[in-house]
């Protein structure tokens, strides 16, 4: 039996990754057999790949930012996702295709064309069964990146990105959800720890269930 694919998406300072998290806590509490991972960065290759674009001081092209994560994501397909998939486990990612199709395409300079072949070409096609979609105002993302900042945790490039960039991501997120509403869940990230723990768990374990 072949396990689930499910992918947590979000503009950064949605809360995701605390969400994710969390989750993983109370899934392994329960003994379920899941694989979390994140992107990029979910393979030896590609946390080497992760670093070289968060922390490089040189101004990154947009060809070379989007075949950067491509390189990431076909790594993490073939050598973690497929064969956990293929094993009958639960694989949840923090990030996966459509933060390419969000943040890539929200640059300039890139055709949406371009994203979706270099997409299909990193995924060979392969698509999450569920996502969840951490919705927040991007106000509320900026303030939470700055007191992330402000307790000295480690800046890197996307803490520098401006709120009508994030407002463009955040809209490209929206427009795949709209169109893919079989797939998508949004969730209202603008809330509690607590409350929004609360609705990940529900969705989750109907889900897997």
């Amino acid at each position: 039996m072949k396990g689930k694919f499910i992918t947590f998406e979000g503009i950064d300072g949605s809360g995701k990754s605390t969400q994710l998290r969390a989750l993983e806590k109370t899934l392994r509490a329960r003994g379920t057999d899941v694989v979390i991972t994140r992107e990029p960065g979910g393979t030896a290759l590609g946390r080497h790949l992760r670093a070289a674009f968060l922390e490089t001081k040189e101004k990154v092209a947009p060809m070379a930012e989007l075949l950067s994560f491509a390189a990431d994501r076909a790594q993490h397909v073939e050598h973690l996702i497929k064969p956990s998939i293929a094993a009958g486990t639960t694989v949840i990612s923090d990030r996966y295709a459509d933060a390419t199709y969000a943040y890539q395409g929200a640059r300039n300079g890139i055709a949406r064309r371009q994203v979706n072949q270099v997409i299909r070409l990193a995924t060979g096609g392969l698509k999450p069964d569920l996502t969840l979609f951490f919705d927040i105002p991007v106000e509320e993302a900026i303030r939470r990146m700055a007191l992330r900042r402000r307790s000295h945790a480690k800046k890197n490039r996307m803490d520098e990105e401006t709120a009508e960039f994030y407002t463009r991501v955040r809209r490209s997120y929206l427009r795949i959800a709209r169109r893919e509403p079989k797939r998508f869940v949004v969730i209202d990230a603008h809330r509690s720890v607590g409350e929004i723990q609360a609705d990940v768990v529900k969705v989750i374990t109907k889900f897997i269930k």
